[in-house]
């Protein structure tokens, strides 16, 4: 089969189509035709170098696509049933995934970085990542959800706790955490501040329903939310750009306000005022990923429309380094999606 595989960590030229042999599906396992394979800033931290990531990898966690075959031990599916993929790793047996809690399992992975992902024609997963989806939602905008809305519905929902009424600052409105952000706090009747880079991206978030947008290069966050809250700040602050951000999206919070990150894309070092800390009373709450319960709760919502994917660009798979190369420009709003 015809797959993207890197040999070595670097730039996009590292990418390489290349024929390997098919998977060899085990009993328990359930082999997909990859049909979509979506884009996440990952696949670029995995490419440049991640520990702990065995070579050759195939990249990729977000796929959608047709069931080729199914494994004696997995029952339930057919033979051309369109689906999508969990995009975890887990080892489904250990106290944590019993209880619920699959990434808080000692295996736990995201699909394509400690495993192999989607960049490929077929993949094998275990057949409780397999989730069947309506022939309503297309193979594109399938592949654009998993990994963005679990792991929103786990920041907002699971860690944060939210609740109608409150209002929500969502970092960076065109990403695919952004995108899922403003959705799920509008699911729950929240006020939504969202930021953006330009406006184009700004006006693409109100058309998602952000009640407000803060242009970041322009503007300083920390005070147009308390312009926006008459000086109160907000309940939530949706947090996943990092070093960059981390003191405005602080400053945000209101009295007693909650700040839930679950990544650090512009750096890793974050400082916090601990007097500011305890005085305001602030929760710092780190999320990652999400369960297999959430990711399900989060896809009821999409297979009946009331979240929508969001796809930017599509890409054949044979030119997953224009894809590359157009991801690392940071123009796009939605999902980058690779097509085998």
């Amino acid at each position: 089969m015809k797959a993207v595989r890197i040999h070595e960590t670097g730039g996009p030229e590292v990418l390489r189509y290349e024929d390997i042999p098919e998977p060899q599906l085990r009993k328990d396992q359930v082999l997909v035709r990859v049909k979509a394979c979506a884009m996440n800033h990952l696949d670029l931290w995995i490419r440049k170098g991640i520990p702990k990531v065995k070579l050759p990898h195939i990249l990729g966690s977000d796929v959608a696509g047709e069931i080729a075959e199914i494994g004696e031990y997995a029952s339930g599916f057919k033979a051309g049933q369109r689906v999508l993929l969990a995009p975890m790793h887990f080892c489904n047996h250990c106290e944590k995934c019993t209880a619920g809690l699959q990434n808080q399992c000692r295996e736990f992975t995201v699909l394509g970085n400690a495993v192999d992902g989607g960049n490929c024609e077929l993949i094998a997963v275990p057949a409780v990542n397999i989730v069947p989806i309506p022939d309503s939602l297309g193979f594109n905008e399938a592949a654009s959800v998993p990994l963005v809305f679990t792991t929103g519905w786990h920041m907002l929902v699971g860690r944060a706790g939210i609740k109608p009424g409150q209002t929500v600052l969502v970092l960076g409105a065109n990403s695919g955490v952004g995108i899922a952000g403003i959705q799920i706090a509008k699911l729950f009747h929240c006020r939504v501040i969202a930021t953006a880079g330009d406006d184009r991206k700004a006006e693409r978030a109100r058309e998602l329903g952000a009640d407000y947008v803060i242009d970041h290069y322009q503007q300083k966050i920390s005070e147009e939310v308390r312009k926006i809250t008459n000086k109160e700040g907000v309940d939530i602050v949706m947090e996943h750009v990092g070093a960059a951000t981390w003191d405005e999206s602080v400053r945000s919070l209101k009295l007693g306000g909650t700040l839930v990150t679950c990544g650090a894309t512009s750096g890793f070092e974050a400082k916090v005022d601990l007097r500011f800390l305890f005085s305001r009373q602030l929760s710092l709450v780190g999320s990652y990923m999400g369960t297999m319960s959430e990711l399900h709760d989060a896809m009821t919502h999409v297979f009946s429309g009331a979240l929508k994917p969001v796809v930017d660009r599509k890409f054949p798979l044979s030119e997953t380094r224009a894809a590359h190369e157009y991801m690392e420009k940071s123009q796009m709003f939605g999902k980058i999606v690779l097509n085998p």
